[in-house]
Parts: structure tokens; C-alpha cells; sequence
């Protein structure tokens, strides 16, 4: 069921704004949508906050729009193509409507604004495949077999449905793994590029920016490897720091660049515990002119590690481009605050321009997976048995953000005293709002004031719970 069109009457007693004018205001008053712990308001729109000049000695959350930090480009998931597999397998007409759900920037969608897929498969398919799969033992130096073969039957629609709804989506491509016949091992499963196919391997890659621009869709984004670092998953390749400098620099940069298309190049995509890899790039000269920024995941290291890498190189972008958020269906309290404090929330106060989570939707078994190295853990955030869909935590937490921070929104300045126990952050968007989210990750309610240029407002927010403020 979705939880848009719960009753108010319902959601009242799951936050405790200052006074009883503050609830029944209409008019100018600030939006409220709030997600609890209890789970009695799951990202459900609450009555309107009054703005006060009344003062207060409970801490604020000062909030300055005259001090910009990042433009963002946007919020969402990993379109993975057991994603697509399952979107597929639904009725025309639910999937439609869940898309217009999802992707819908009006109305009653979340508004998600970005996506991120994978080149050739991911650890998240059926079965392992890349766009040029040749016997064992052959090789296609021409790419004369390049086809986009499985891509055809999931990923290509679901994302011409999506498109249809939002033709302003934006798009991440990653790659898992190198066709084996280009690696060390020939095998789909670690390994490393042969450095005499590097030439040969960036022509694979802008053959399918070609073959995706073919089929109308705009790949603006690619990262050179999926956590390079990592041998376990089933594809994957490992790129050392050292190599992909020396692929971005003679191969892809160039090749990206001689085709035109326009995509931008993001190094890394891994995690935060190793910043030292995509400062090692960024210090090449040569490697640094042909990328837009770094990517980074959350499974290891502390997410600062992004604040530190944009210090290095404020003219480059960083990128929140992976994290799997999961719960335990029916486990309360909903531990909404801890996923949108830690990732929604950590990764934009530490510059980041998007924030992606892994991965869109799985079954009930979190499948379909690779075997040998795919993820059984990952649950999605919707999961779908046939035509059956339940919205997840991770669905709850981009959602916070995604439908009201549009792209081209700017992060400003909210510090305050209160950051450590709730958890800020605050966008000016194009259409001259201002959003605010705050997480009460604490065991205990929270009551705090905002205060914005010359307005100012009181709420208090439940133990465990996520708001998003919303006024002109």
C-alpha cells in the first residue's frame, strides 16, 4: 500500500511540533514529511508548522543560504539487471504504476532522479555476461561480436519506461568486470585487464556508450571499475591505483574524448577506506584532466574520507555511488535514522553529489544473484514477488531526500551545536525552497528550533525518527 494518503489523523501522534497553532497551520508554514520508528508514519506529509518569532532556549539549527557548498545531481538506486528481470516479470499496468512511483518528479512520487547500471552484468543477474563473451581460448580484437545481448530483454525497456516518465534521469554506468578473454585469467571472476588490451578495452566501453546513445539512452556518467579492490564478487576485476591511472590516462580518457559523447569519467568506486586511491590518480596531471571526480561506497572506512579527497581537489567532484541498506522485515523499531544520518545525510555534508543505494528491487530470497560471489544479503529497496511490492527502508531513505533535493539544488551551510545528536543537512533548491532533513538517531525524543535568514520554527522529533522540512 502506499503510505502517501495515510491519515493525518493517524500520523499527528507521531510528531510533536511546538504549539498546537504550529500543527493546524496552513498557508506559508513548513511542510513536514516524517518517517517513525514505530512505523505509524512512513514517509507520510504531516500538518504544516507555523513559522514563530517566539523565542526559544532549545538548540537551532542555524541554517545560511548565503554559503553554498556542492550542486547536486541527484538521488537513488543501482537498476540492476536482476532489477529490470524482475520489473519485467510484472503486469504492464503495475509496473507502470510503480515506475510512476518511483521516477515520477510530481504528484505522489519519491522523485528518484538518478540511477546507476551496470556494464554487462553485475553480481545482481541471473548469470554472468559481458557484451563481447567469446569461447575460451578466441579473442575479438574487432569487437565484432559486441551485442548488447541480455540488456535487451530487462534493462533497455525498464529504462525507456523510466524515461518516459522523467526524460531528465540521469545515468551511471559501471562496469564489473572486462570480457574474460581481455584479462590475466580469462575468467569472469578477478583477474586483471591485460595492459596490452587497454586500447582494446576502452573501445569495448565506448562501443556501449555508443550502443546505449543508439537505443536513446544517455550514459553521462562512468566509472572506470566497480571496487576495483575487490576480487570476491562473481564478475569482478582488480585495478590497482597504479593501473587505472595508466588506463584513464592512455586509453579511456582519450578514446572518450575522440568519441565526443560527452560522458564524464568517475575514478575509483570503492570504499571510503581507501582514499589514498583516487588521490594517487588525482595527483597525475594527465590522468586528472580527462575525470570528473571519485566515487565511493560505505562498507569500509568513514565517509570523511570524502571531505578529505575533495580538500585535496575542490575543482573535482566526489560521488556517493554504492551502499546496500537492509532490515529485517517486520523488525521494529524502524531504524529509518541510522541509514539517513550515516549515508543520506554524511555523504552530502562531506560533498558529495549524489547518493546512490545498492540496489533497486530483488525478490524475496534477495535474488536473482550471480552464483559463486553474488550478494544473497542484498535485499532491495522494493521487493517484488510477481506483482506484489513491499517499499523496504532503503526505499524510505532515499525518498527523504529525493523527492524535494531536485538536481540542481546546492547544499548550504546548517551548522550548529546539535549536529552530533541530530543529524542535519539543508539544500536551496531551483525553485526557491529550502530543505532541511534531521534524524533523531537517539533513544529519546528531541525537540530544536530552525532558524533560516529571518524565519524561525520549533519542532520536536521523535526517538528514531527522520523529518524533511520543506518552506519558501
Amino acid at each position: 500500500m502506499n503510505n502517501f494518503g495515510l491519515a493525518t489523523a493517524l500520523l499527528a501522534v507521531a510528531i510533536i511540533s511546538a504549539p498546537l497553532s504550529a500543527q493546524t497551520a496552513r498557508g506559508n508554514g513548513v511542510e513536514v514529511w516524517l518517517t517513525t520508528a514505530d512505523k505509524s508514519s512512513l514517509f507520510a506529509e504531516q500538518p504544516k508548522i507555523a513559522f514563530s518569532k517566539i523565542a526559544t532556549s532549545a538548540p537551532t539549527i542555524e541554517i545560511d543560504a548565503h554559503a553554498p557548498k556542492q550542486t547536486m545531481d541527484g538521488f537513488g538506486f543501482a537498476l540492476t539487471g536482476g532489477s529490470a528481470e524482475l520489473l519485467m516479470r510484472m503486469s504492464s499496468a503495475r509496473r507502470s504504476a510503480l515506475l510512476k512511483e518511483l521516477f515520477d518528479p510530481g504528484g505522489d512520487g519519491i522523485g528518484v532522479s538518478y540511477l546507476r547500471v551496470s556494464i554487462g552484468s553485475s553480481d545482481m543477474n541471473e548469470r554472468v555476461f559481458t557484451y563481447d563473451d567469446m569461447p575460451r581460448g578466441q579473442t575479438d580484437p574487432a569487437l565484432a561480436h559486441f551485442n548488447l545481448g541480455p540488456d535487451r530483454a530487462d534493462i533497455i525497456p525498464v529504462l525507456h519506461e523510466i524515461l518516459a516518465i522523467n526524460p531528465k534521469l540521469k545515468i551511471l554506468g559501471s562496469p564489473w568486470s572486462a570480457p574474460s578473454w581481455m584479462k590475466t585469467n580469462d575468467a569472469p571472476k578477478a583477474g586483471s585487464l591485460k595492459p596490452e588490451l587497454y586500447g582494446t578495452y576502452a573501445s569495448y566501453l565506448v562501443t556501449y556508450l555508443k550502443a546505449m546513445a543508439g537505443e536513446g539512452i544517455l550514459i553521462g556518467a562512468m566509472t572506470v571499475q566497480n571496487e576495483p579492490l575487490n576480487a570476491n564478487n562473481t564478475p569482478s576485476m582488480i585495478m590497482t591505483s597504479q593501473e587505472e591511472d595508466t588506463f584513464i590516462r592512455s586509453a579511456l580518457g582519450p578514446a572518450l574524448k575522440k568519441a565526443g559523447l560527452g560522458t564524464e569519467i568517475i575514478l575509483y568506486d570503492h570504499n571510503c577506506d581507501r582514499p589514498d586511491y583516487p588521490l594517487d590518480i588525482l595527483a597525475d596531471p594527465q590522468a586528472k584532466s580527462f575525470v570528473a571526480g571519485s566515487g565511493f561506497h560505505l562498507y569500509g572506512g568513514e565517509v570523511g574520507a570524502m571531505s578529505k579527497v575533495h580538500d585535496a581537489f575542490p575543482d573535482k567532484g566526489v560521488y556517493f555511488t554504492e551502499q546496500m541498506v537492509v532490515e529485517d522485515p517486520g523488525e521494529l523499531p524502524f531504524k529509518i535514522a541510522q541509514p539517513v544520518s550515516r549515508i543520506v545525510i554524511g555523504a552530502t555534508r562531506n560533498w558529495s553529489r549524489i547518493v546512490l543505494l545498492w540496489n533497486l528491487a530483488a525478490d524475496p530470497h534477495n535474488g536473482p544473484h550471480t552464483s559463486d560471489g553474488g550478494c544473497p544479503v542484498c535485499q532491495g529497496a522494493i521487493t517484488l514477488d510477481g506483482d506484489s511490492v513491499t517499499r523496504n527502508l532503503a526505499f524510505y531513505t532515499i525518498a527523504h531526500a529525493s523527492k524535494f533535493v531536485r538536481p540542481g539544488s546546492v547544499r548550504v551551510a546548517s551548522e550548529s551545536l546539535v549536529q552530533d545528536t541530530l543529524p542535519n543537512v539543508a539544500f536551496s533548491t531551483p525553485d526557491h525552497r529550502m530543505v532541511l532533513i534531521v534524524a533523531n538517531p537517539a533513544k529519546t525524543d528531541a525537540t530544536f528550533a530552525v532558524k533560516s535568514a529571518d524565519k524561525k520554527f520549533a519542532a520536536t522529533l521523535k526517538a528514531g525518527a527522520v523529518a524533511t522540512y520543506i518552506w519558501r
